[in-house]
């Protein structure tokens, strides 16, 4: 079989391209640190990196989603903690407001305290974060969720009735942030009841608004002696009702903020075994590739070399 002159020299400028693009392939994956740097290197891996990084993406939101969350759930735990002594506080001065020697200016003195008492809890109630939202006014965060009368002192919950919840693992949600209602005007299931067995004020704001009233009342104004120790007596169990409740609220923020700490574990796992899949999937092996490079490069300096002999042939300078 003849071979052309043409044909020849296709077949070697063929072979020099076909080693300088191995080359350069090889000269990609040192300078990147990947063996597939595109689809066509290795299509199986590349479609099976593609799956474990969208995998390391979802777990990366879900990273951004629980810092969101222990940020929200440790900012109502602060203020519930300060709400908790509060109510404490006002449990104290039910206590002295029990004693029958009194004298209306002693009730008045407490009264006073009590108001003051009443004031923090509210403006607790209506605190914001640090975007100006109201904590606990569920979804309707842009404005404050309580509101108190100007006459009668009466607090009124405007609020959303839903509590924010934030999904911080492909299976869980928790809430987040508590309405007003869960908080302030809730009672757990073991709340003590009324004398009657009736079930006992839930709303803390009301409670003390019990008393006040009882308190700023003159002692020869009672239709009866019993009437101010009654009145004492139900806010005592209502302070001790909505006590037990907002712990309760407490402690299911602090098994969650538990939770999301394990969680971020599991995803600083998640995070070690994605990194180590796509690792095994499109890294290069250094001494691999090293030692591949200093191959080619020899093989590609011969097939210049060949290329550049081939063109000296006497038969090439005939034709010239």
């Amino acid at each position: 079989m003849r071979l052309s002159t043409n044909l020849i020299y296709q077949q070697n400028m063929d072979s020099v391209m076909n080693a300088q693009s191995r080359w350069q392939d090889t000269s990609v994956q040192l300078s990147t640190g990947l063996k597939v740097n595109k689809p066509s290197d290795d299509p199986l891996a590349a479609s099976q990196a593609v799956m474990v990084k969208q995998s390391q993406a979802e777990n990366e939101q879900y990273g951004v989603a629980r810092t969101f969350a222990t940020q929200s759930m440790s900012q109502e735990e602060s203020i519930l903690q300060n709400v908790t002594s509060s109510i404490q506080d006002a449990q104290t001065l039910i206590v002295q407001a029990g004693d029958g020697t009194l004298s209306n200016d002693d009730r008045n003195s407490l009264a006073t305290k009590l108001q003051g008492i009443k004031d923090q809890i509210l403006n607790l109630a209506n605190s914001t974060d640090g975007n100006g939202r109201y904590i606990f006014a569920g979804y309707k965060s842009d404005k404050p969720p309580f509101t108190s009368d100007a006459t009668t002192g009466a607090v009124t919950y405007n609020g959303g009735t839903e509590s924010i919840s934030q999904q911080v693992d492909a299976s869980r949600t928790m809430v987040i942030n508590h309405t007003g209602s869960q908080v302030f005007d809730a009672l757990t299931g073991d709340a003590v009841k009324e004398p009657d067995g009736t079930t006992g004020e839930s709303d803390l704001f009301k409670t003390i608004d019990t008393a006040l009233t009882a308190l700023k009342t003159a002692k020869e104004d009672f239709p009866n002696d019993t009437d101010y120790t009654d009145a004492i007596d139900k806010t005592n169990r209502g302070l001790r009702n909505s006590l037990n409740n907002v712990l309760s609220v407490r402690s299911e923020l602090g098994t969650q903020l538990s939770e999301l700490d394990k969680l971020d574990s599991l995803g600083d796992d998640r995070t070690l075994t994605n990194s180590s899949k796509l690792s095994s999937l499109v890294d290069a092996d250094w001494t691999a590739v090293i030692s591949q490079y200093s191959l080619q490069q020899v093989a590609l300096q011969a097939s210049y070399k060949t290329f550049s002999n081939m063109q000296g042939m006497s038969l090439f300078k005939m034709n010239s």
